[in-house]
């Protein structure tokens, strides 16, 4: 759904001026184009799939004021739903954005109506998304106001987009909507006054990159290794890149052609050097950080591009000064987060119109990456790997590229050598869709003693749940050994540690298909059988049924009390507290994603005394490559009412994140202990990344540790007992991590 409500955003710089907003908002739907007979400023579909099933116009007979409202009805199959939009290319000044407005249902059955609003900032990276998924409308409704609110950050959001949409089924008449900055109304904001700066005035390669083929040979593999740490170290190190004298990706497409073209160490050198004898030189700095071991975590790693084991002394001289005389206290590419510390990468252009792009620009692509992870990841020294290294080794994926797909594949193999669970490609490639599959099986499975095992079955489609059980082990996919499977795409699923990488598999790859069936081999017992499955829709291989049917908290027994953060909310804390009065210990099933922020709420419930339970690293923009840790932060607090019984949190590969997070929150409390298994290994607030093709991805962008310092990134957090479900226990439909934690809480520590 987000992903097609796309629209073409403005990038730039932008300042403040006391201008008022011109354009007219034409809300009621009353100002028509005589001769289309259509509402003035609104565009009425995104597509000719969506306009040949959804009927989109006025209507003069069912309003709830004026002479007009807007009517969608669904008239045809084809398209999943229907959707005006109404863009906004003004850049407004306020703080929250509103629309609201009135909505009449009828027979809408199968999906609901709603309003919609997106945020989009440079190159339609999403600023905030609320499309009413949680509380859409349903049947038939009289006229009712309906809102919806996002945050509204000025500086980063260049385009605004609202309406309204149907779902399935139905009828949806909307009228009288309002859109609001800061309450008033938005042809009331200020806008803002555009300052293009000297790089943006760059237009070139705009279509292509004039690099259409390159042959790799053992010295070109040197040459672009490197030009892409060179391209990379002056983007983060260079004053007048910095200012945003320069557009740097056009740079490198000027910068490639005599470098591709050196044919020895010293013609490749030489090439660096004239380009970069054309920069201005940097004015003396005598703040600028230098490497402090005792200070930093971390320290800049710029592996042969200083040292002149490559390149020639003169130009590791210059580029030592550059260093050393940086002169950067803000870079237009990016910035730390405030108050976080994470990095956002700024005025990255997604160039989203080349699904494949030329050889260029997938080498922009490889190197954008790379000097993203090498500047500003906070986990870079446990990647696993030299990431000097990298830019060699993924040249011939890059480079050799065929199509969209294989582009998509070799960007989704160099993001997984982050490993960093966050790190995938998360949207913007059509290609990567198809190959993964658009069907999903109707069931739900995990590896289990290493064995792809089905642990909870969804539908009775095709009589399903008569032919698989609980239990049942898949050995083969389509005449393909799981094991041999799991060697094949293991390199294409990144994940902090192997066991969210065997969570992720079935999900992403195993199970999926483009075919309506695959064929599975299972194992039952001693018994082998074949079965054809019939596949469904993609949602289903992302169904959790343990989590829909869960709920916010319970007591299990008399003496034990039960949690799950997946849908507990802070305002049933007095609630939780009242019924577990009297309990001797807690279960929090931190098996999910937290669905409100629990470490200094429910953590100092069960934490009785104040103490530290987290620091973080940070990355810094006036010494790129640098991480520093931050003061230790701290929860709990004495309270009368504070919970004086034993604490068991329960964890596994699908506790990521904030579930990690909120976990080290409770551990650090005396009265808690930690039983499952590996979680996802991977925490801190996220930073968005783009890249050419449209291809999103992000990062890990602030380092989590332990107050001593102990890592959670990829090893997850502290487990006081180690447990794994069996396949026994899951054909005997035995949760046994749960029965651990009961038994943890009776016999005590």
């Amino acid at each position: 759904m987000q992903k097609t409500l796309l629209f073409i955003c403005v990038i730039s710089l932008f300042l403040v001026q006391n201008a008022v907003s011109q354009f007219k908002f034409n809300g009621d739907f009353e100002d028509i184009n005589s001769g289309t007979q259509k509402p003035i400023s609104w565009l009425l579909s995104f597509n000719k799939e969506q306009e040949k099933s959804y009927a989109v116009g006025i209507d003069s007979s069912i309003k709830q004021s004026g002479k007009y409202s807007l009517l969608i009805r669904k008239v045809d199959s084809g398209a999943e739903f229907g959707v005006f939009d109404f863009p906004v290319n003004e850049l407004l000044v306020g703080k929250e954005i509103e629309l609201k407005g009135y909505i009449k249902t009828e027979n809408v059955a199968t999906g609901y109506a709603g309003l919609w609003m997106r945020l989009d900032g440079e190159d339609k990276k999403n600023m905030g998304f609320d499309n009413m998924q949680d509380r859409g409308i349903k049947g038939n409704t009289d006229w009712k106001v309906y809102s919806i609110k996002l945050p509204y950050k000025g500086d980063d959001v260049k385009a605004i987009h609202v309406g309204g949409l149907l779902i399935g089924d139905g009828k949806a008449w909307f009228d009288h909507l309002e859109l609001l900055i800061d309450g008033q109304p938005v042809t009331q904001a200020k806008i803002k006054k555009r300052e293009v700066l000297k790089g943006e005035l760059d237009t070139a390669f705009q279509t292509g990159s004039q690099i259409s083929k390159i042959e790799l040979n053992a010295q070109k593999t040197i040459n672009l290794t490197l030009a892409g740490q060179f391209w990379a170290f002056l983007k983060y190190h260079h004053p007048a890149v910095a200012k945003g004298d320069y557009n740097w990706d056009v740079e490198l497409f000027r910068l490639l052609p005599p470098v591709i073209a050196a044919k020895n160490n010293r013609e490749l050198s030489a090439a660096l050097e004239q380009y970069l004898d054309r920069l201005p030189k940097p004015a003396i700095c005598k703040s600028c950080a230098k490497s402090d071991a005792d200070k930093y975590e971390i320290v800049p790693d710029y592996g042969s591009l200083l040292n002149s084991s490559v390149l020639q002394k003169s130009l590791g001289d210059k580029l030592k000064y550059i260093r050393d005389n940086r002169n950067i206290d803000k870079n237009y590419y990016v910035e730390m987060e405030q108050q976080v510390g994470n990095p956002k990468f700024k005025h990255e252009k997604a160039y989203s119109t080349m699904a494949y792009p030329d050889a260029g620009y997938r080498l922009l692509s490889l190197y954008r990456y790379w000097g993203m992870i090498n500047y500003f990841f906070p986990y870079r020294d446990i990647i696993g790997e030299d990431w000097n290294k990298v830019i060699a080794s993924a040249l011939p994926d890059f480079v050799g590229a065929r199509d969209e797909k294989d582009y998509a594949l070799a960007v989704l193999s160099l993001i997984a050598r982050v490993h960093d669970t966050h790190a995938n490609l998360w949207s913007g490639s059509t290609a990567l869709n198809q190959f993964k599959g658009k069907f999903a099986v109707p069931f739900q499975t995990k590896f289990i003693e290493n064995a792809l095992t089905i642990t909870a079955l969804h539908t009775d489609t095709l009589d399903v749940k008569s032919k698989l059980a609980l239990g049942d082990v898949i050995v083969k996919i389509d005449d393909k050994d799981v094991a041999e499977m799991v060697k094949t795409y293991l390199p294409l699923t990144p994940a902090s540690n192997y066991d969210t990488q065997l969570r992720d598999l079935p999900v992403n790859y195993l199970l999926r298909s483009n075919n309506p069936s695959i064929k599975i081999s299972v194992k039952r017992g001693n018994e082998i059988f074949d079965y054809a499955v019939p596949l469904g829709k993609l949602m289903l291989a992302y169904k959790n049924p343990a989590a829909e049917q869960a709920q916010a908290f319970k007591l299990l027994n008399d003496s034990i009390g039960y949690v799950y953060p997946g849908k507990y909310k802070n305002a049933q804390l007095p609630e939780i507290k009242k019924l577990f009065a009297n309990t001797k210990g807690i279960i929090v099933d931190m098996r999910c994603y937290p669905s409100e922020f629990m470490p200094f709420t429910f953590g100092n419930y069960i934490k009785n005394k104040k103490s530290a339970f987290v620091k973080f690293s940070v990355g810094n923009v006036a010494y790129p490559g640098s991480f520093s840790f931050g003061p230790e932060l701290q929860n709990g607090q004495s309270s009368n009412d504070a919970y004086k019984g034993k604490v068991v949190v329960i964890v596994n590969a699908s506790s990521q994140s904030q579930a990690e997070y909120t976990t080290m929150a409770f551990q650090s409390a005396a009265n808690v202990k930690v039983i499952g298994s590996t979680t996802a290994g991977a925490d801190g607030n996220v930073s968005s990344i783009v890249l050419p093709g449209g291809l999103n991805t992000m990062i890990s962008g602030i380092g989590v540790f332990y107050p001593d310092g102990g890592q959670t990134q990829r090893t997850g957090v502290k487990i006081d007992h180690k447990i794994y479900p069996t396949i026994k226990g899951i054909t005997e439909e035995k949760d046994e991590l749960l029965d651990k934690a009961v038994e943890v809480l009776n016999k005590g520590w």
